[in-house]
């Protein structure tokens, strides 16, 4: 068995009421169990916001691929990028709309600036950006 530290927490109890039933709705074991995810998901974050950490993400992006020129500059900046791009998938949501998932990896600097020039071209509508510490 692992080698596990006891801790206390004070809560109110407005607030450890919303925390049992959140865990109960993600179906957690215990509040030891959701309390460590919370503590690893608080350490990822922190690690990913150190431009120089090696991050693995995804980009999703919206966007009208009906705009000029829009699909060749999503490639260019794709194939010009320090960021390695692992997978792309590509979804057509209707006759204007496509929904793509960039699977990517390298520094998290990198990996933001990429991004940025993606969201910033004409004709993308929304990008969200998940890193996650590479392992």
């Amino acid at each position: 068995m692992e080698n596990i530290t006891r801790i206390g927490v004070s809560v109110e109890p407005e607030l450890l009421e919303k925390f049992d039933r959140l865990i109960e709705d993600e179906g957690y074991g215990s509040r030891s169990e959701a309390i460590r995810d919370l503590i690893r998901d608080k350490l990822m974050d922190s690690e990913c916001r150190n431009p120089e950490s090696d991050v693995a993400s995804t980009l999703t992006i919206l966007y009208k691929h009906d705009v000029p020129g829009l699909v060749n500059n999503l490639l260019e900046l794709q194939h010009h990028s320090s960021v390695k791009i692992y997978a792309t998938t590509h979804v057509h949501l209707d006759g204007h709309y496509c929904l793509e998932v960039l699977i990517a990896g390298g520094k998290a600097r990198e990996v933001r600036k990429l991004t940025d020039a993606i969201r910033a071209l004409r004709g993308v509508v929304y990008g969200k950006l998940a890193l996650t510490g590479a392992v």
